[in-house]
């Protein structure tokens, strides 16, 4: 099935039909994987966490093809158990947090424009699998993924617990910075994806927060914008260990909803 940018939000689960199909990236597709991967894979020694830097060598990417999704889900199956899930663009919230607790992780096979290196209108393959895929191959991480997507599951008729889980998402798998003996070091795709909020980020002019589970569902963000605030972590057994907290106090802050 060819590599398509859709509109729709898909809510089927049998998503066994979409398939990434190399053959149908064209020259433009193949110039905006070389010029993003360069650009972003320079920075990663002394931007991206080590865990994330260790995956991605074990995923063995490369800026000479476009990502073959099929080969990374068999190595990251190997590695974690998790696979990759191509998936149209977007998903259902229920159908997200549905794979995710499957340890199958959506990612798109389509790819950003020339004029959008930047910043894509919405996450594309590149996003994906250079920012988001290394991660999963780090146990403590990946456990923490799919913990936040049961809760979620658990919510999922409830927009209002969404709203608060989809900040805490925001805010660590997304924009989430950790600390490590070398200093502050991101690991959220949407930072390591992004040539611009890579040094912001670590810079002094945002906030820097350490990781508060109460704040963080308090803490409103931007979607087409660095963020204001980020939340560091000391590791990643902490957002792990932090997974009964979350479920606590969404249910305490509905409470006071009420």
């Amino acid at each position: 099935m060819k590599n398509i940018r859709s509109k729709r939000i898909f809510t089927d689960p049998g998503l066994g039909l979409f398939q990434q199909d190399i053959r149908t990236y064209n020259a433009e597709d193949y110039k905006v994987w070389e010029t993003l991967f360069i650009k972003q894979s320079k920075k990663l020694p002394e931007v991206a966490a080590n865990a994330y830097r260790q995956g991605f060598q074990a995923l063995r990417l490369s800026e000479e093809k476009i990502v073959n999704l099929k080969e990374v889900s068999y190595r990251l199956g190997m590695n974690t158990g998790w696979r990759v899930q191509v998936v149209p663009g977007r998903v259902s919230e229920h159908l997200f947090f549905s794979l995710l607790q499957g340890k199958k992780f959506p990612v798109t096979s389509w790819l950003r424009r020339l004029d959008e290196l930047d910043y894509p209108i919405e996450p594309d393959l590149f996003h994906d699998a250079f920012g988001h895929v290394p991660l999963l191959m780090n146990e403590s991480f990946s456990q923490f993924l799919q913990g936040l997507a049961a809760i979620s599951l658990r919510y999922i008729d409830n927009p209002l617990a969404l709203a608060l889980l989809e900040r805490v998402y925001w805010y660590t798998v997304d924009f989430g910075l950790i600390k490590e003996k070398d200093g502050l070091r991101a690991y959220g795709a949407g930072i390591l994806s992004s040539s611009g909020e890579m040094y912001y980020s670590l810079s002094d002019e945002p906030k820097h927060c350490a990781y508060e589970v109460e704040e963080v569902m308090n803490t409103p963000f931007w979607k087409n914008k660095f963020q204001d605030k980020y939340f560091i972590v000391n590791s990643f057994e902490e957002l792990t260990n932090s997974l009964p907290l979350i479920e606590e106090k969404v249910a305490e802050l509905l409470q006071k909803a009420e």
